[in-house]
């Protein structure tokens, strides 16, 4: 079947509940998953279905979920009271046009997908209600789905309201519903609140179509976990596993080894070539873009970042808003701040920190250094303890080193200071004013011993 398309459509995204079960200051809806609010994924698959207009029902904490989604494609309506899902979108309604089609969906069911809402909206074409349900082992909490000796669906029933024959049906409502703006217009009034909860239900609609004859269709997710909301903090956990599991096996078909995929987290896009191998435990925020053969050591964390070809990135390493060439090797336990670019084939060892900076093609940083706001040329060596003195309290100033340089340890390079190709700086020493290219300069006190000399000790009592 094909979607209706001479009905525009509108998606309303039920988004005012409190959350209580949260037990949090943060409206429900904006506890994160995946690194992204739950709405913005719901937003994102109302997004995928080229709706004309999506309108959001808010309630508690409703500014600051306004703010958090400035965007100018999204409606707002309030429901101030909360008096259940058909008064909330009874809030929507002034908002949408007659001529539309209305897709119901909820702020805390993040991980609906796109293909499935595309199904539920086939099934709705013509005057249909289309209403999406699914099978579970353990229904409890959902609005069972009645139906007669026929299989055709008669209504739903909430689970306060339900008999024990009726609790016992596995089948049950998601609340995601597809139907005619004009069929909602004239049935949203008729709703009542004679119910255990004294709220007006959405559910209600089903057994008003049934009764004026028009056809409710049923349809499907493609995973159960599409459909599963948010009320718990125990919840969003079992969801973010889901939605990790889905990124990982997408990742795998696509020829990246997960070492284990329970062990991985996504929290934006990745962009992986061939042959790459991550270990346990790494996290990817953000926009990142591994080549091919690049190797991922465990407890990493990558953030808009972009790794060359057969880079090697070692354990619990950080690098975010920075670029490594290919072949490079960073880490152990290095970091790559903003701002840092790596040319191929540049070794970073453990405990130097690079930020705003290039650095060329072969150089060395491997112990225990500091470089920022720097130029460095190619084949330089960098030695243990070196620190670029970029800041003087108020401003950032710039060190340049050229090429084939070679730092020695516990070398502090005082900017703004520039260093020439194929100098050498002793160890120990303290660069104030520009090196000259070739030869040795370094900046040491002289040594001396003094003869005699005892070493202090504590007086016996």
């Amino acid at each position: 079947m094909n979607r209706d398309t001479d009905r525009p459509l509108s998606v309303v995204i039920l988004a005012a509940g409190e959350g209580s079960r949260m037990r949090s200051r943060l409206p429900k809806v904006l506890h994160p998953l995946a690194g992204r609010p739950l709405l913005g994924h719901v937003i994102d698959a109302a997004r995928a279905l080229a709706a004309r207009r999506i309108v959001v029902v808010h309630g508690h904490g409703g500014d600051r979920v306004q703010a958090a989604f400035p965007d100018a494609d999204l409606g707002w309506a309030e429901q101030a009271e909360q008096l259940g899902t058909g008064h909330a979108v009874a809030q929507a309604l002034p908002l949408l046009g007659v001529d539309e089609t209305v897709l119901i969906l909820y702020g805390d069911v993040p991980l609906i997908a796109p293909e499935t809402l595309e199904r539920l909206l086939a099934a709705c074409a013509g005057n249909h209600l289309a209403l999406l349900t699914v099978e579970l082992d353990d229904p409890a909490g959902y609005g069972r789905i009645l139906r007669d000796t026929g299989g055709n669906v008669t209504g739903i029933v909430e689970e306060k309201d339900a008999t024990p024959e009726q609790r016992a049906i596995r089948e049950v409502n998601t609340g995601i519903m597809a139907l005619p703006a004009g069929l909602l217009g004239l049935w949203l009034p008729r709703l009542g609140n004679d119910n255990a909860q004294g709220e007006y239900y959405l559910t209600d609609l089903i057994a008003l179509a049934v009764e004026e004859g028009v056809a409710v269709q049923v349809g499907g997710p493609a995973a159960v976990e599409e459909v599963l909301g948010v009320n718990t903090r125990a919840q969003l956990a079992r969801l973010e596993r889901a939605f990790q599991r889905r990124q990982a096996e997408a990742l795998m078909a696509a020829g990246v080894t997960l070492l284990d995929p329970d062990r991985f987290d996504v929290r934006g896009k990745l962009t992986a070539g061939r042959d790459v191998v991550i270990d346990v435990n790494v996290v990817i925020e953000g926009e990142v873009t591994l080549g091919e053969g690049v190797y991922v050591g465990p407890g990493c964390v990558l953030c808009d970042c972009r790794i060359g070809a057969g880079a090697e990135i070692r354990a619990h390493s950080v690098i975010e808003s920075a670029a490594v060439g290919a072949g490079s090797r960073i880490g152990p336990f290095a970091r790559l701040r903003p701002g840092a670019e790596l040319a191929a084939g540049v070794h970073v060892g453990n405990f130097v920190e690079i930020k705003q900076s290039l650095v060329g093609e072969g150089s060395k940083i491997n112990h225990l250094a500091y470089v920022g706001d720097s130029d460095i040329g190619r084949g330089v060596n960098i030695g243990a303890g070196t620190i670029t003195c970029n800041y003087d309290g108020a401003h950032k100033h710039k060190t340049v080193i050229g090429d084939r340089v070679f730092v020695g340890s516990d070398t502090q390079l005082v900017a703004p200071v520039s260093v020439g190709d194929d100098a050498t700086i002793g160890a120990g020493s303290t660069i104030t004013r520009d090196v000259p290219p070739g030869g040795l300069t370094l900046s040491r006190a002289p040594q001396r011993t003094v003869s005699g000399w005892k070493r202090p000790a504590k007086k016996k009592t």
